[in-house]
């Protein structure tokens, strides 16, 4: 079999592959679990094999390309334009290997294993902080149940935390009492748990090159710069910063016909995690940075007088991404707005 172009549908254990001529002709179909997969595919020619962009797909990816394939990962959105008829494995993965042949289709860069490990590193301490928001609402509720109710915000309720205890185990019943101090605990060991990581992003962050390139940004921390290199490597994926800002959602949705523009709010599309951290760290900016060592100066409080503090944060957002996408890209430091030369294609 003249095998060119290989479509697989990924599945935990089992994965339904069909295999395209160079005419397009569908030659080969199999059902294989994941041992005979690799069997299979090893004694193929070298061809051209694509993968919806799921989970295990980057391990998949890594592992064949070592037998001479060529594997591209597709997001999952672009594949299924291509679905025909009734959805199952066999059309999923038929659609898979039409779509992987377009010349102007988008591919997801395949990670190698530190990205995958950082990036493992940032979803725990993503569901940690979200444990912690959860356990923190539910001590407060406890509380507001038996009439004491505590202004918001974490550092009000940790300072006041052991003075609540103390008047919780004179007022109120032991088997709340004991409850708020099994609560406090988890809280307690969550927050040593976030610093462990936080400590560990930081060491990672200062180690490595293209993190302390990002680090020179302004408004881009330790999280922010590890979440980029674990997100998109060295951006290579785009052509240019504004489609890393669009892929991250932080560009107008777009809604135009009849020649007629109208744009709405932003698309929030991409990594919903990387685009909170940069509207944190547009923020951040918008805030705290002096403005006059910078060429956004001007423009950001040009834009503050006709804009609201939301959409200016956001705006800041779009043009920190950008930044950093070139900084990233081309491998140079940021250079604020008194050095003159290149810096003005990094800040524009």
């Amino acid at each position: 079999m003249n095998i060119r172009v290989v479509g697989i549908d990924v599945g935990k254990t089992v994965f339904h592959v069909v295999g395209m001529d160079g005419h397009g002709k569908v030659i080969l179909k199999n059902r294989l679990s994941r041992p005979q997969l690799l069997k299979r595919l090893v004694n193929l020619p070298p061809c051209l094999i694509g993968m919806e962009a799921s989970c295990g797909a980057h391990y998949l990816a890594r592992s064949l390309s070592k037998f001479g394939h060529d594997v591209r990962l597709i997001p999952a959105q672009f594949v299924r334009p291509f679905v025909k008829s009734q959805k199952n494995d066999y059309v999923d993965a038929e659609a898979i290997a039409e779509a992987v042949q377009r010349p102007t289709m988008r591919f997801v860069p395949v990670k190698t294993e530190d990205q995958l490990d950082l990036q493992a590193l940032h979803r725990v301490r993503d569901r940690l902080m979200e444990r912690r928001t959860s356990v923190i609402n539910q001590i407060r509720a406890f509380l507001l149940e038996r009439g004491l109710a505590l202004r918001a915000g974490s550092n009000h309720l940790r300072t006041n935390l052991p003075a609540v205890l103390a008047a919780a185990e004179q007022n109120m019943s032991p088997r709340i009492y004991q409850l708020l101090c099994l609560v406090a605990e988890e809280w307690h060991s969550i927050e040593q748990q976030i610093e462990r990581l936080d400590r560990e992003i930081e060491t990672i962050a200062t180690s490595d090159e293209a993190c302390r390139r990002l680090l020179t940004v302004p408004g881009i921390g330790p999280l922010i710069a590890t979440a980029m290199v674990a997100a998109v490597g060295n951006g290579s994926a785009f052509g240019r910063g504004r489609e890393f800002a669009a892929w991250l959602g932080l560009v107008p949705r777009q809604h135009s016909t009849g020649g007629k523009a109208r744009l709405l709010g932003i698309s929030k599309h991409g990594n919903e995690y990387l685009r909170r951290l940069f509207i944190h760290g547009g923020r951040s900016v918008q805030h705290r940075v002096s403005r006059e060592k910078h060429r956004f100066g001007p423009w950001l409080a040009q834009l503050e007088l006709r804009a609201n503090s939301n959409i200016v944060g956001v705006a800041m957002a779009n043009k920190l991404a950008r930044i950093a996408w070139v900084v990233l890209n081309r491998q140079e430091v940021y250079r604020p707005y008194e050095n003159q030369g290149r810096a003005s294609s990094l800040c524009a």
